[in-house]
């Protein structure tokens, strides 16, 4: 009998452990980020019906395609175990760039789809530039990326005149304003570069070889990987991103001025993080941001359906962006905490 109990003893103290890494797997696993969203949408649907009316799943799609575009791009460069700062400038070189030579009220440029070409080229021209002064001059990226941001901004707001400059070419404005099956075409621009991240992550030798210099990046350059290569073209890749984003902010607002990146770098980094990918790189990857732009983007609509301030809305913000990363680093693996 005294066996027994010993035996149903030892059974129980084995299978509480597995119970709760099997939790701790749910909780801070890869199907956290899908969760957390699931219940986002129960609980707010719960408190407020109209939350899931079509018109306002709507509004959430169109809200997310700009965050979605630049989380694409600065996915690839935290997955590097990086940082890029710059996100704000290059997206305001784009948003600068195709307001100036489309048709505009402060010029008589009229350069039509040429316009969103030469932006999406300056702000890719951008990232390439963040990556060279990295990797050539071996400055930190968090430093690089920030010189980069602030000489973006700055030449933006020269090139505009300090004042807002109003987009009104019809074709680029119907990013924002035309629909095709029943999203705005802004929203399938953004599926579309999400695709194309997903494309370049999982079936692509640089999107490969971007996760492995982030899992380690001494092994990769043992491996045969030119780790400064990568890193330059992950941050042209991000800078491609953020010019999309930049033309899609444009159309959106109908206008390009100082302040349209404002806030949007922490936004990605948000999205980025809540979704799962590591700031320490080599793990999570694309389809862990689109989750965690949906959870920031829900998050924010339903504070608004509920009539929350937006104070609390930003202490909400950066509560959940402190927990997120509480979670994605293995503390037993981090010997140091810098």
């Amino acid at each position: 009998m005294t066996a027994d109990i010993d035996n149903l003893k030892s059974v129980r103290g084995a299978a509480r452990p597995s119970l709760i890494g099997a939790a701790r797997r749910l909780t801070s696993g890869r199907a956290a980020p899908l969760l957390v969203l699931i219940a986002l949408c129960v609980l707010i649907t719960i408190a407020n019906p109209s939350f899931i009316e079509p018109r306002n799943l709507i509004r959430i799609a169109n809200s997310s395609a700009v965050p979605l575009t630049l989380a694409m791009g600065l996915t690839f460069i935290i997955l590097l175990g990086s940082i890029d700062l710059s996100v704000e400038g290059s997206l305001s070189i784009a948003a600068m760039v195709v307001v100036l030579l489309a048709t505009n009220d402060a010029n008589s440029n009229h350069f039509g789809w040429f316009a969103v070409v030469a932006a999406i080229a300056a702000s890719t021209a951008m990232g390439f530039a963040s990556g060279l002064v990295q990797t050539m001059l071996r400055i930190p990226s968090f430093m690089a990326t920030l010189g980069v941001w602030f000489i973006g901004l700055g030449i933006s707001v020269y090139m505009l005149g300090g004042s807002a400059v109003r987009l009104m070419d019809p074709s680029i404005r119907d990013l924002a304003l035309a629909r095709f099956l029943g999203l705005p075409l802004g929203v399938w621009v953004a599926l579309g570069a999400f695709g194309l991240a997903c494309t370049i992550q999982y079936y692509t030798r640089l999107g490969r070889h971007i996760v492995a210099v982030g899992g380690a990046e001494d092994l990769a350059e043992l491996s045969g990987v030119n780790v400064r290569r990568v890193r330059i073209l992950a941050f042209g890749l991000a800078g491609f991103f953020f010019g999309i984003a930049g033309v899609l902010a444009a159309a959106q607002l109908g206008r390009s001025d100082a302040v349209i990146a404002d806030g949007r770098l922490f936004a990605a980094v948000t999205a980025v993080v809540v979704g799962g990918t590591a700031l320490t790189g080599g793990e999570g990857g694309v389809i862990n941001t689109l989750i965690g732009v949906l959870i920031v983007t829900v998050l924010g609509n339903g504070m608004i359906l509920l009539g929350v301030s937006p104070y609390v809305q930003q202490t909400v913000q950066g509560l959940m962006i402190i927990a997120a990363v509480a979670l994605s680093l293995d503390r037993q693996r981090l010997q140091i905490v810098k």
